[in-house]
């Protein structure tokens, strides 16, 4: 039987990414999805790749058939899942929440960074997080509540964290870096990762032929990034915008420490390799072989490439992946599929578009 489910925040990129992934998915039921602002719209009206495919019609955020579902996806910005995610639990239904409401561990550092208080920092506590890759354990546990009949809340991660963690977190965990050394991060997004709403940089005549950086120094994912990496203070995130639709690569450079100086770009790629051998949606590269985000496109798979400069002692690790796949709606489908006791690529894409 079908588990029925609903996407809260279904007329954003994410959202109707999610609605796709859904749509084709064997064992999830897509019943309701919401957005305030096309309440009683025809998604297919709204989307028309739809068309022929679903009579789904958007009904408003308080929807009551949302208490009734087994999950609710959640796809609405910060601060806007706050106000959500305590009710869906009340009446017994699983959240997966694409926001950044509950990713970080502590609300303090949450309110630092997105100026608002936490209004449920309870649930900081017993939140699974969502990057089945690195949080196996606590998928391990969300799964547990299900079984025992509790609803889980997943606060899945975000599109840079996700690829920025994938190709540095192996590197941090096996004793390469250098203790307490910087961690240089240059990521660059597609425009749909600054969502729906068209700002002066994001609207074409700004973002075509045009790459630039902003939010540097200053951008929300950093403390979420050095919550995955272990790497308080130690983070030099610098985001950059391309004239792309979709696709993330972020290319991390990590100081090694003098008892991996020896480490080679073919000793990596081994090492990584077995790091991931039980993750089937990371692809490690062979040495010499670089990430693109052309390759990834449309699917829920991360690749990663490594290269070692002995010159000056670092690991340069780039991962690649769809920032509205893998970064958010795929990912979170992704982790759904684990709670549920599914096989984790159940219903999700995996080859990308080879040309």
């Amino acid at each position: 039987m079908a588990y029925r489910v609903g996407v809260v925040g279904a007329a954003g990129y994410a959202g109707a990414e999610l609605v796709r992934l859904l749509l084709a998915h064997p064992d999830f039921e897509l019943t309701a999805i919401t957005s305030n602002a096309d309440v009683n719209v025809k998604l297919a009206d709204v989307y028309p790749a739809f068309a022929g495919e679903t009579d789904l019609v958007f009904t408003a955020h308080d929807d009551p058939v949302l208490e009734s579902l087994d999950a609710v996806f959640l796809a609405v910005p910060h601060t806007a899942a706050m106000g959500m995610v305590p009710g869906l639990l009340s009446h017994g239904v699983s959240v997966f929440d694409l926001s950044a409401d509950y990713r970080l561990d502590d609300p303090d550092v949450y309110e630092a960074w997105y100026a608002t208080p936490h209004t449920s920092p309870d649930l900081l506590k017993t939140r699974a997080f969502g990057l089945p890759e690195l949080y196996a354990e606590d998928l391990a546990s969300a799964r547990a509540q299900h079984v025992a009949g509790e609803p889980a809340l997943i606060a899945c991660a975000g599109c840079y964290p996700t690829a920025t963690s994938l190709a540095a977190a192996p590197a941090l965990r096996m004793g390469w870096c250098r203790a307490q050394s910087l961690i240089v991060v240059d990521a660059i997004s597609g425009v749909t990762g600054a969502g729906k709403g068209c700002t002066s940089r994001t609207h074409f005549c700004s973002a075509d032929e045009s790459v630039e950086a902003y939010g540097v120094c200053k951008h929300r994912h950093t403390p979420e990034i050095e919550q995955i990496l272990g790497a308080r203070d130690r983070v030099i995130f610098t985001p950059h915008l391309a004239p792309l639709k979709r696709g993330l690569l972020s290319t991390v450079t990590l100081q090694l420490d003098e008892g991996a100086h020896a480490l080679s770009t073919e000793d990596a790629v081994r090492a990584y390799e077995e790091f991931y051998a039980t993750s089937p949606l990371v692809k490690v590269l062979p040495a010499g072989a670089m990430p693109s985000t052309s390759s990834v496109v449309g699917t829920c798979s991360c690749q990663i490439g490594l290269a070692v400069d002995k010159r000056t002692g670092v690991l340069v690790a780039m991962a690649a992946i769809d920032n509205l796949c893998k970064g958010a709606a795929g990912q979170a489908v992704q982790c759904a599929n684990i709670v549920f006791g599914l096989d984790e690529r159940r219903g999700l894409p995996l080859v990308g578009m080879p040309v």
